[in-house]
């Protein structure tokens, strides 16, 4: 029994057999705060889904690995930053324009490290006030900033 045990924990699964062929993702996002500005990242204009729009550091991770885990290494790959993950602000459940279901997972994040390199995924960076009202935001940044806005003035959290 116990060989069975070990094999069974060995084996990397089919995902495939266990979502039922439904096409879905999990992605995270981070949401780095410092002096009341939010770092925001503008994405480049041949990007395949939403060319040229203001975004969050984060992406798409693999279903086995821990959401933080994951932020951290999305993080570190678009923005060259070191991150400390303080807690989640939101999530959010959507389907992309190429049809895949995603869960994505907003966290509240400091950073421990000062310089930014974009990776080629981006075009610019701009650190922006969340009292900005003239600021682009997207459209499923609204309820994220909301939290942001009940958790900043109920607690002291950095």
């Amino acid at each position: 029994m116990t060989n069975e045990i070990n094999l069974v924990r060995n084996k990397t699964p089919d995902l495939s057999e266990i979502s039922n062929g439904i096409n879905w993702g999990i992605g995270v996002k981070a949401v780095i705060f410092e002096d009341g500005k939010i770092l925001m990242i503008r994405r480049r204009l041949n990007d395949p889904h939403n060319p040229g729009q203001w975004d969050l550091p984060g992406g798409r991770i693999n279903p086995v690995e821990v959401p933080q885990d994951g932020l951290i290494r999305e993080t570190k790959e678009e923005t060259n930053l070191d991150i400390k993950v303080l807690l989640p602000l939101d999530i959010q459940h959507f389907t992309r324009q190429d049809g895949q279901i995603i869960n994505l997972i907003f966290f509240l994040c400091k950073k421990t490290s000062n310089k930014i390199k974009l990776s080629e995924e981006h075009i610019e960076h701009s650190w922006v006030s969340i009292q900005d009202q003239n600021f682009d935001f997207p459209v499923w940044f609204k309820p994220v900033l909301k939290n942001l806005f009940k958790i900043t003035h109920l607690s002291s959290w950095t």
